[in-house]
């Protein structure tokens, strides 16, 4: 297809829309472009409509990930107290 339009000069271009001029007429020509727009308009929202749809699909597909188990370090103090320093008791909660 794309040899046969290489092949086309300015002139076999500016003939055919002469042409189309005559055979549509001058009130037909702004509704069959506004056709045309309105089809390329519904194309391209087909195409978003079907690329979303796609991306729903690959995250459902996709597992959860598990949460992180609690370390032991997040439940403890990191550094031991001073020695002599009084401990809080394990079941009390900092205010």
């Amino acid at each position: 297809m794309l040899p046969m339009l290489a092949m086309l000069s300015e002139w076999h271009i500016i003939l055919a829309l002469i042409i189309v001029f005559l055979l549509f007429g001058g009130r037909k020509l702004p509704e069959l472009a506004r056709g045309v727009g309105e089809a390329i308009k519904e194309f391209k929202k087909s195409q978003r409509d079907i690329a979303s749809d796609d991306a729903h699909r690959q995250v459902a597909a996709t597992p959860p990930t598990p949460p992180a188990p609690a370390t032991p370090s997040a439940m403890a103090p990191t550094q031991p107290a001073a020695p002599g320093t009084p401990q809080p008791p394990a079941d009390s909660k900092p205010g």
